[in-house]
């Protein structure tokens, strides 16, 4: 028995998650019904470094799996994308020690989330950016974000509803910057809580739009209440962009 990790990215328009659920479309359910099919009906369980809701994107997920099978990394990939659908993509495989764990391993991740404004929507990128028809001003939105940086417990930007008991978290860089016509926000920590990039994002956005001042931020997160922070922004302009491990499998 050997143990692989894989790379892989998804379009998350036409998921229900990364997690498998009953009578929904998931990530996790068509990767291992595609592992399924390559093991001529041995069910191949998959483990990830985290889970990705409705809408979310990734360019960089990390899973693994075990199997008796022995293929060459190339291999695998080929084998993987025959029965992967076009919206998932297997692009790196690599065998790894038997108790390397793609979540409990991880060291830190990356996520970025484009905000397209403007007056006329981008229908190109409906499904991959939020649009956002009034303006924003960027720098009040820049320094609000500098607050984020360092460890704290960030209780006020995670959903009411996760059942994780310690909230502190450490954010090691942080930035927003046009790119391409859109806004780019990057924001790379040691691990992040249930919905806690999306409400980020949300606060920026009502601070953008002027209805915060970017002096709140540090107030919000004081508060550790999330009813302190914005709304939660949509899942459509969030990307899981990297995840890191002291030892880099691939």
């Amino acid at each position: 028995m050997a143990r692989y990790a894989c790379k892989l990215a998804y379009d998350g328009t036409e998921y229900s998650g990364y997690q498998v659920q009953p009578q929904k479309r998931t990530v996790q359910a068509v990767i291992e019904q595609a592992l399924t099919n390559i093991h001529k009906g041995e069910h191949i369980s998959v483990t990830a470094s985290g889970r990705t809701d409705a809408g979310v994107h990734a360019k960089a997920q990390v899973i693994h799996f075990d199997s008796h099978l022995q293929m060459a990394p190339s291999n695998w990939i080929q084998a993987l994308n025959v029965h992967l659908p076009n919206d998932v993509v297997v692009e790196e495989v690599s065998e790894v020690a038997e108790d390397f764990h793609a979540r409990f391993h991880t060291t830190g991740k990356e996520y970025r989330y484009y905000i397209h404004h403007g007056e006329v929507p981008n229908v190109f990128r409906r499904h991959h950016a939020l649009h956002i028809k009034q303006p924003l001003d960027v720098p009040a939105m820049q320094t609000a974000a500098q607050y984020l940086l360092g460890t704290h417990d960030f209780s006020a930007f995670c959903a009411s509803n996760t059942a994780v008991v310690d909230k502190v978290r450490t954010i090691a860089s942080v930035s927003l910057h046009p790119n391409g016509g859109e806004l780019e926000f990057t924001i790379a920590g040691n691990g992040f809580l249930y919905n806690m990039v999306r409400i980020i994002v949300g606060t920026l956005i009502e601070v953008g739009s002027g209805k915060r001042d970017a002096r709140e931020m540090e107030t919000i997160l004081a508060s550790k209440d999330r009813a302190f922070a914005g709304k939660t922004a949509p899942a459509q302009g969030l990307y899981l962009w990297q995840v890191d491990y002291e030892n880099n499998p691939f």
